[in-house]
């Protein structure tokens, strides 16, 4: 494949992590991208160059480019976690030059050329070479999603009741752990934020859908968990809604906090469960996950393409924005419900 030498991208105005947190949600793209065009990076030896096809936006995202997520950004370099494309160019590494020219749902990871880009690069072990029966924009939204899905859902198998708790219920993740759940006979009890949302979540596997803005949303808590018992709590949100959540539950509940879509105060309203009821707080991160658990990635990996290809797993698109219309459109497309958005280079 015959390189260019310029690329396309959308590119990181800040450096580093912001002083002023503002929150989970993206309210423009401008204030921390800008559309520009920059030389077309070359792989080191154990990466790859990837011409982009589609990459996804995640919430992991939008806190990254706001320099609010666990990972320093660096002034100029493309933003975007995760997508999916060809193989242009290789490292020298044999595992890196086993990946040349095939289509690949692939992780950026640390590598700061994210995938909001014609070209992107990443690790080659963070490269998952896909079947044909996978379609690009289930690929697009491969590894963060379904991966985190298969992986939490182990937990909740390994140590929890056939009830659980997840916040963010309408979110693209709960979605397919709750067809997990379904199929396997366990229970998810999930909040959501619209009622609309509640025959969404119940056809795709959810046991109880609370709306944690109706009134008698705390009593209705109760009387869940009082009938169900969940010690496994996945929580995107934190906040008070966590809060509330983990002090109405049993005795050794686990918290498990993979997000924090509320920037509100996360209050322990009563710090003795912690020491009497033997509960645990702990947190969740997919890249730490990866490389903990490297014998449990290929067979993770299969099942999710086996899941996507027969469709009992799918990924619901809001919209797909092309690349030069990312910075005017993104944002506003982000605030639709129930969907994932893209961008198209």
């Amino acid at each position: 494949m015959t390189l260019p030498s310029e690329m396309k991208a959308l590119l990181l105005t800040g450096d580093g992590y912001t002083k002023t947190p503002s929150g989970s949600a993206l309210e423009a793209m401008d204030p921390y991208l800008e559309q520009g065009t920059i030389a077309v990076p070359t792989p080191g030896p154990s990466q790859v160059l990837i011409k982009v096809s589609l990459a996804s936006i995640n919430p992991s995202d939008v806190a990254f480019i706001k320099g609010q997520y666990g990972q320093a950004r660096v002034k100029g370099r493309p933003a975007g976690f995760e997508g999916v494309g060809i193989v242009a160019a290789t490292g020298g590494e044999p595992y890196a030059t086993g990946l040349a020219g095939k289509r690949v749902a692939f992780a950026t990871g640390l590598s700061n050329w994210g995938a909001w880009a014609d070209y992107a690069v990443a690790e080659a072990a963070s490269c998952i070479p896909l079947l044909n029966t996978v379609r690009d924009v289930d690929a697009a939204a491969m590894i963060v999603n379904p991966l985190t899905a298969l992986a939490m859902f182990d937990i909740v198998k390994q140590d929890g009741e056939k009830a659980f708790i997840m916040t963010a219920g309408a979110s693209q993740l709960c979605k397919l752990i709750a067809g997990l759940a379904k199929e396997e006979g366990y229970k998810p009890i999930v909040t959501v934020r619209r009622d609309e949302q509640i025959a969404l979540l119940k056809d795709v596997g959810a046991a109880h859908v609370l709306n944690e803005k109706a009134p008698d949303f705390e009593a209705r808590l109760r009387e869940v968990i009082k009938a169900e018992q969940p010690r496994i709590f996945l929580d995107a949100v934190t906040g008070p809604l966590a809060s509330a959540i983990f002090n109405a539950m049993p005795k050794r509940s686990r918290w498990i906090v993979y997000g924090r879509l509320d920037a509100e105060p996360t209050v322990i309203r009563e710090p003795g469960q912690l020491i009497f009821q033997h509960k645990h707080i702990e947190g969740f991160w997919l890249a730490e996950w990866m490389r903990e658990h490297r014998d449990r990635m290929g067979p993770a990996v299969m099942e999710a393409q086996k899941r996507f290809s027969d469709g009992r797993w799918s990924t619901d698109v809001t919209a797909v924005v092309p690349l030069e219309e990312a910075i005017g459109r993104a944002a506003g497309e982000l605030v639709k419900p129930n969907g994932k958005v893209f961008i198209k280079p």
